[in-house]
């Protein structure tokens, strides 16, 4: 039995052919859609690098604030790598910005980059020297002994020497015992007193004044620690040697201490990013925005875009 075709049938099949023939027109005639213009994806491109170049020198910025606000060394040295790091893929990104600049740039274009790759050499030597710095926290360090071994050293003299004024209390002389023994406790705590401000300070002449100071009441201290020892039948000879002996290990404390203090890497090096730093970063900004709008501005012929890129 044959089953012939209904209209509505023979209908379907004329509109689906009609459809492929259309289709097949529109591809003969027109070919595939236009794709992004390559003038304009060059130009994007490039915009981005400056945008990328912008937010590695701040995230630079923070990862040296942070080393040369870190505490300990270990901290210092990771904050200090991130840092290097960022910088580096500035660099990177500088270099290819470069490139395509020197295949198709604009003069005006070639010449703020040309005059950001000068700002961030030098932004780039003083932070080698601000990082390296950063990394030795020999402020931190010497405050550390000062409210460290120092203080102990010193806690142990005049405890040893309170035994020593109590053991002649009723003698003959328990009246020099205890002016002397009191005299050597406060010029060696007027010592002690004088090390944070000589770790704090940035100048070398100020230092110099407060070393002087020191050596003073250091001369003090071992006039009437001697002068203890050589009063007849004093009692508490073993304190007596006890507290010259832990004042010697304050005195070997204090040298370092002070050795610490003069290199002032905590110091110069946040000097360095308070100043240098902060007006090379300011000047790379301001030329990376410069860069920035020329790049936005430069027109393309035949191309009309909007948003960010501006509007022709």
């Amino acid at each position: 039995m044959q089953i012939r075709p209904g209209i509505r049938d023979i209908l379907w099949v004329s509109v689906g052919a009609a459809l492929v023939l259309l289709l097949a027109l529109l591809v003969l005639l027109f070919g595939k859609p236009p794709g992004p213009d390559p003038r304009l994806a060059l130009k994007a491109h490039r915009l981005d690098l400056v945008h990328r170049m912008q937010l590695g020198l701040a995230s630079a910025s923070e990862a040296e604030k942070s080393a040369v606000l870190a505490i300990t060394d270990q901290e210092s040295q990771a904050f200090g790598d991130q840092a290097r790091a960022n910088t580096t893929d500035v660099d990177r990104e500088r270099k290819e910005l470069e490139a395509l600049l020197d295949q198709g740039g604009t003069p005006k274009e070639k010449e703020l980059l040309a005059e950001f790759s000068q700002q961030f050499a030098e932004l780039q030597r003083v932070d080698d020297e601000l990082l390296g710095l950063a990394g030795q926290n020999s402020n931190l360090k010497a405050y550390a002994l000062t409210f460290g071994a120092a203080a102990d050293a010193l806690q142990e003299m005049t405890a040893a020497l309170s035994r020593v004024v109590a053991a002649n209390s009723d003698a003959r002389d328990a009246k020099e015992v205890m002016s002397l023994a009191l005299g050597a406790e406060i010029a060696a705590l007027r010592i002690q007193t004088l090390l944070p401000p000589h770790i704090a300070e940035a100048k070398d002449s100020r230092m110099d004044e407060l070393e002087a100071s020191m050596t003073r009441e250091d001369e003090q201290v071992q006039s009437d620690l001697e002068r203890l020892k050589a009063l007849p039948g004093i009692r508490g000879g073993a304190d007596l040697d006890l507290a010259a002996s832990r004042y010697g290990q304050f005195r070997q404390v204090k040298s370092q201490i002070l050795a610490l203090s003069r290199e002032n890497t905590n110091v110069r090096s946040l000097a360095i990013s308070l100043n240098q730093k902060r007006k090379l970063r300011l000047s790379c900004d301001d030329v990376l925005g410069k860069l920035q709008d020329v790049l936005e501005k430069e027109p393309i012929e035949g191309v009309t875009y909007g948003g960010r890129l501006g509007v022709r």
